[in-house]
C-alpha cells in the first residue's frame, strides 16, 4: 500500500527531523518515511507477540523503539531534503564535507556531532565571578562573589552529581542559577569534582561523602555560621541526604534542595526510557568496570544523548551536517557531553544501593562508617523533577518525598531536570501547602491535586530559600576567610579544559574580581 501511494505520511508535530514539507510532498521521501514507520510498528508488534516475560518485553520494547528512532530517515544527512538540496546546489561538495565531518565525529568518543565542542570556561560558560577557596585531590570549593550589600546569613552549598560537572548551575552569563541566587542575596558555594584517573579507582561512596562533609565545614568556617543549605543535583542529592543522616547534629543542614534525586530504586515501568533493569546485567557491569578501574564518562555521555536524540543529537546534527551554520554550541548540550569518569569503587557502591534498595530501609545502608536512616532526616526539602527525564522518571524522584522524614515541597517542571536547573522554566507544577505526611504515596494522585504556577521555578526556589536562610547580614568584604583564602579565580582548575592549576596572578584586575564590589 505504501509503494502504491495508498497511505499518506503522518508527520509528528514535535519531530523536527521530519518537519521539512518534502517528507510529505515528495513521493519518494514520503514513501521512505512511511516505510520506516511501518517497519517500526511491526517490530514493536513482534516484541509483544514473542516476549513471554513482561520485563523482557519492556526491555525489548525500549531497545527497539530507541533503535528505530536513531534509524529514522530524517537522521541521515544524505537523505534529508535540506542535505539533498544543498548537495545539488554545491555540485556534491556539501555531501563530501558531510561525510568528512561524520568520519571525524565517529573517530573518538563521544561519537556524536560536535561531541568535542566546548564553550570557554569563565566566558561562555561557568562565568559567575568567584574564586576557589579550597582544593583537595577530589574537589575544589568555589565561593561566588556576592551581588548585594547585604546577604542571607545561611549559605547555600551546591553538590553536583558525580557524572556531570558543576556548571549546570552556571551554564551561561544569561542562564545561571548561581547568578540568580546571589542577586537574591544568597551566599553561594559550589563543589567542582576533579575528573578521576586510574589512581582514583578505589574512591568509593565514603570518599565522596567525606568531601561533602569537608566542604560543609568550610562553608561554616568562612561564613561563621553553624548551618548551611545543601543543594544536591542527581547523585549529588544522594550524597547530601546521606551526609545529613550521618551528621552528629542534623541542624548543621538548614534545608535540603534536591534536583532529580532518586533514593528509592525504580521498579515500576514508568517514564520513556525506564525499562526494568536486570540485576545480573548490573553485576556484570560492576565487574567489568572493576577490571577497568573507571567507568568512561564519554561512554555515559553517548548513552544519555542517544536516549534523547531529538533534543541532544538532532540540533547539533542539523548544524553540523545540514548546513544550518556552526554558531555557538548549546551550553546545555556541551555540559551534557562533558561527563566525568566514575571510579570503579563508587560505581560499585551506587549499584549496590540501587539493587538492594538499602536507602529505603533504616540502617541497611552504611556511609562514613555508620548506618543511614533517611526517614530520620527531618530537614525541610525542596524536591525538583522534570517530567521528560529519560533516565528514570519523575515518579521515581517523587518517591524521595516518601523516603525522607521532613516536610517536602515537590515541584514538577516541563522538560528535563537538567534543562530546568540550567535554563529555568516558564511554568512549574506544585501542590500548595503539601508536606511529606500529606503527600500521597502515588505520584499520579499528587499530580491530579497539583496546579500550574506561571513563572520560573527559580523564583519559587528563591522565595523558599529566603524563608529558611536566617537573618540578613552585611556581605563579606572578600571571598573566603578564616584561613581559607582565594587560590584561583572561578571556575577553578578542575574543569578539564580550564587553565592548569596554579597560584593567582597578582594585580588589580585579579584583586577586583575576588572582592565584593565597592570595597
Amino acid at each position: 500500500r505504501i509503494g502504491l501511494g495508498g497511505r499518506p505520511a503522518a508527520v509528528r508535530a514535535d519531530d523536527a527531523r521530519h518537519a521539512d514539507p518534502a517528507w510529505t510532498d515528495d513521493p519518494l521521501l514520503s514513501r521512505l518515511l512511511q516505510a520506516h514507520r511501518a517497519a517500526r510498528d511491526s517490530a514493536l508488534e513482534l516484541v509483544e507477540d514473542l516476549a513471554a516475560d513482561a520485563d523482557d518485553a519492556d526491555r525489548l520494547r525500549v531497545a527497539v523503539a530507541r533503535l528505530a528512532d536513531l534509524l529514522a530517515p530524517g537522521t541521515n544527512p544524505l537523505l534529508h531534503p535540506r542535505g539533498l538540496r544543498e548537495a545539488l546546489r554545491s555540485g556534491g561538495a556539501s555531501a563530501v564535507r558531510t561525510v568528512r565531518a561524520l568520519r571525524a565525529d565517529l573517530a573518538s568518543r563521544p561519537r556524536l556531532p560536535e561531541g568535542h565542542a566546548r564553550l570557554e570556561p569563565g566566558v561562555g560558560t561557568a562565568s559567575a565571578p568567584g574564586a576557589v577557596v579550597l582544593r583537595t585531590p577530589l574537589f575544589e570549593l568555589l565561593h561566588y562573589l556576592p551581588a548585594t550589600e547585604q546577604v542571607a546569613e545561611v549559605p547555600v552549598l551546591v553538590v553536583p552529581g558525580v557524572v556531570n560537572r558543576f556548571h549546570l548551575v552556571d551554564l551561561a552569563p544569561d542562564r545561571s542559577l548561581v547568578r540568580r541566587l546571589v542577586e537574591a542575596g544568597q551566599q553561594v558555594f559550589a563543589l567542582s569534582w576533579r575528573d578521576p584517573g586510574p589512581e582514583d579507582a578505589g574512591r568509593g561512596l565514603d570518599a565522596y561523602a567525606e568531601a561533602v562533609a569537608e566542604a560543609l565545614g568550610a562553608c561554616e568556617r568562612i561564613c561563621r555560621v553553624d548551618r548551611t543549605t545543601l543543594l544536591g543535583i542527581s547523585t549529588g542529592g544522594l550524597l547530601a541526604a546521606a551526609v545529613t543522616a550521618r551528621l552528629e547534629r542534623q541542624e548543621r543542614v538548614a534545608a535540603l534542595v534536591l534536583a532529580g534525586t532518586t533514593l528509592d530504586r525504580e521498579r515500576s515501568r514508568t517514564g520513556p526510557a525506564a525499562a526494568p533493569v536486570d540485576d545480573d546485567d548490573v553485576r556484570a557491569a560492576v565487574a567489568a568496570v572493576g577490571r577497568a578501574g573507571l567507568l568512561d564518562g564519554r561512554r555515559l555521555a553517548e548513552i544519555h544523548a542517544l536516549l534523547c536524540p531529538e533534543a541532544l543529537v538532532w540540533p547539533a546534527w542539523e548544524r553540523r551536517y545540514l548546513g544550518a551554520g556552526t554558531g555557538r554550541p548549546d551550553p546545555l548540550r556541551a555540559w551534557n557531553l562533558d561527563a566525568l569518569h566514575v571510579p570503579a569503587a563508587l560505581f560499585r557502591d551506587l549499584a549496590e544501593l540501587a539493587l538492594s534498595g538499602a536507602l529505603t530501609r533504616p540502617g541497611a545502608a552504611r556511609v562514613l562508617g555508620g548506618p543511614v536512616d533517611l526517614s530520620a532526616v527531618d530537614r525541610e526539602v525542596y524536591l525538583l523533577s522534570g517530567v521528560a527525564d529519560r533516565v528514570g522518571s519523575w515518579q521515581a524522584v517523587y518517591r524521595t518525598s516518601q523516603v525522607l522524614g521532613g516536610k517536602c515541597r515537590f515541584v514538577l517542571v516541563p522538560g528535563s531536570t537538567a534543562a530546568a536547573v540550567g535554563y529555568g522554566t516558564s511554568a512549574h507544577r506544585v501542590a500548595a501547602g503539601a508536606v511529606s505526611a500529606g503527600n500521597p504515596a502515588d505520584a499520579e494522585r499528587w499530580r491530579a491535586a497539583s496546579h500550574v504556577e506561571q513563572g520560573s521555578w527559580w523564583e519559587d526556589l528563591v522565595a523558599w530559600l529566603g524563608e529558611r536562610s536566617g537573618a540578613v547580614v552585611d556581605a563579606p568584604p572578600e571571598l573566603g576567610g578564616r584561613g581559607l583564602h582565594p587560590i584561583h579565580p572561578a571556575p577553578g582548575t578542575y574543569l578539564s579544559w580550564a587553565t592548569p592549576a596554579g597560584p593567582l596572578s597578582p594585580g588589580p584586575a585579579t584583586t577586583a574580581a575576588l572582592r565584593w564590589p565597592g570595597t
